[in-house]
């Protein structure tokens, strides 16, 4: 599996690199994953492919980018963003979604082994189209610390490729979540929360060394 080291863009730049390592991976017909790091400057809410964006207060140093993927809105500002491109004949019963959800999160759930911390996948919860802020949903495929959901991911398929990209909550800022999506915020939790003494930093250089000797993609 290839890593990207992590990296700083703008909400068009992260979504862009994105695409194109997706199409570089079908024009190439590479039968090996890439998983990439990055963070977001300046901060920005990215909107899934198919929703309406008519929900959410305008904050002039926010951006708004859409995803190619599906799901619903995450503003991306304290956390570590994810993406990984991978041929769905690499994942066993990758044809199943849910299945291959799982199956890339579990990179993310082995490393965080690491530090003694059991994450596991939520419980299904009914979609109720008053959520609007991802983290506020589970479908049973994203990861949660102890029934709280931590990394909320969305995926793409194309031409036998999966993208799949998540947002790996660090910390956040209740009152600009509560403010933007005009929802209370409840039921999530963060790296810091869970370990108040790493720093982004440190946690980013772990997963990067934890992704260069994983094998499971």
């Amino acid at each position: 599996m290839k890593l990207i080291p992590y990296s700083v863009h703008n909400g068009n730049e992260n979504m862009q690199i994105d695409c194109d390592l997706l199409e570089d991976a079908i024009n190439q017909s590479s039968e090996s994953a890439v998983f990439r790091l990055y963070g977001w400057s300046p901060k920005c809410i990215s909107i899934g492919r198919n929703q309406k964006g008519d929900f959410l207060t305008k904050i002039n140093d926010i951006d708004v980018v859409r995803r190619v993927t599906g799901g619903r809105a995450l503003l991306h500002d304290n956390e570590v963003t994810y993406s990984c491109v991978v041929p769905i004949s690499k994942i066993p019963n990758g044809n199943n979604i849910k299945e291959s959800y799982k199956y890339i999160s579990s990179v993310l759930i082995n490393f965080f082994k690491n530090f003694d911390v059991a994450l596991d996948f939520g419980e299904d919860k009914k979609i109720s189209t008053h959520f609007d802020y991802c983290m506020l949903l589970s479908t049973g495929a994203d990861v949660c610390y102890k029934g709280k959901k931590i990394i909320g991911s969305a995926q793409y398929r194309k031409d036998g490729y999966i993208l799949q990209h998540g947002s790996i909550l660090f910390g956040y800022n209740r009152e600009l979540l509560e403010h933007l999506f005009n929802e209370e915020i409840s039921g999530i939790i963060t790296v810091n929360e869970i370990l108040p003494e790493i720093t982004k930093e440190v946690f980013i250089k772990k997963l990067e060394d934890f992704i260069k000797k994983t094998d499971i993609l």
